[in-house]
């Protein structure tokens, strides 16, 4: 994929991450690092398999709560920002998992974030981020992550095979993330695998515009295209539809269309009160259904 390709604000944030990759190999070898890594034994937390069990329950719903600050296009989007706090909230309103920012520059996350969250409850948790590097993976790993995600559109071919296989090699899940039908076909490439979850991001990375048609649009490609694993409990296709998820009608609108989980941030983290938007959303489904 060429340079040129990648959306322009990804294209800051990749270089970005390799001065990021290139400053902490500095204080800690790669080889260091991964002498961590194989010294912690400390299990993962199905990501993957607590989405599979929210597909069984009576809602059917799964949503993956996410924890950041800021973003780049709103700013400061929670100025009472609790991590902890709020991990603890979504676990009791009902989240199935949970996403963390890590990213300083961008998002003013931190790795500290997530190690907090990760320590106040039991749910597994995606370290969100944009992973570039394997020495990121390592990272990810060593901060408790249990799934990393992969954005198709700043990664190349030979750079999403190499970060899946280690990820999994690892024992973490890996949510692929992807903008537009050219980067699904690049996504499934990727071996199959019960690690593995589509997140089909509705915000176009050039414009901040955010459409859920493009999760709509994009469905039933990958469905048709995962097919032969439909019929494998093990590896039946996850598919996580990702910004722009506002209200009850739009988690009806998706569980109408086959899509069960929901990866939502904004919508709660601009409340004092995330937990609370979690649940009146979840109860607006049920009633709604």
């Amino acid at each position: 994929m060429a340079h040129s390709d990648i959306p322009s604000v990804l294209q800051r944030i990749v270089k970005t991450k390799q001065e990021e990759v290139q400053t902490a190999r500095a204080a800690l070898s790669l080889e260091d690092l991964q002498a961590k890594v194989a010294a912690d034994s400390k299990p993962r937390r199905g990501f993957a398999a607590a989405l599979r069990a929210a597909s069984d329950q009576k809602s059917g719903i799964g949503i993956i709560a996410e924890i950041k600050k800021a973003s780049p296009s709103k700013g400061i989007i929670n100025h009472n920002f609790a991590p902890a706090l709020f991990a603890q909230q979504y676990e009791q309103a009902g989240a199935s998992c949970l996403s963390v920012l890590t990213d300083r520059d961008y998002f003013q996350g931190d790795d500290s974030y997530l190690i907090a969250a990760s320590n106040a409850v039991s749910l597994p948790i995606l370290r969100k981020d944009f992973m570039i590097n394997e020495y990121q993976i390592y990272q990810s790993y060593l901060m408790g992550a249990d799934c990393i995600l992969l954005i198709m559109a700043c990664l190349d071919d030979r750079q999403a095979h190499e970060l899946h296989a280690l990820s999994i090699e690892l024992g973490m899940d890996v949510l692929i993330e992807v903008h537009t039908q050219a980067e699904l076909e690049r996504a499934l490439k990727l071996p199959r695998s019960a690690h593995n979850i589509y997140g089909i991001n509705n915000r176009d990375l050039n414009t901040f515009d955010v459409d859920l048609q493009t999760t709509l649009n994009l469905k039933n490609f990958l469905l048709e295209a995962l097919a032969t694993d439909a019929d494998d409990t093990e590896k039946k296709p996850l598919i996580v539809t990702e910004s722009g998820i506002r209200n009850s009608d739009d988690i009806i609108l998706m569980l109408d269309q086959g899509i069960q989980h929901f990866l939502i941030g904004e919508q709660f983290m601009k409340t004092d009160h995330p937990g609370q938007a979690l649940q009146s959303l979840l109860a607006g489904a049920a009633t709604d259904e």
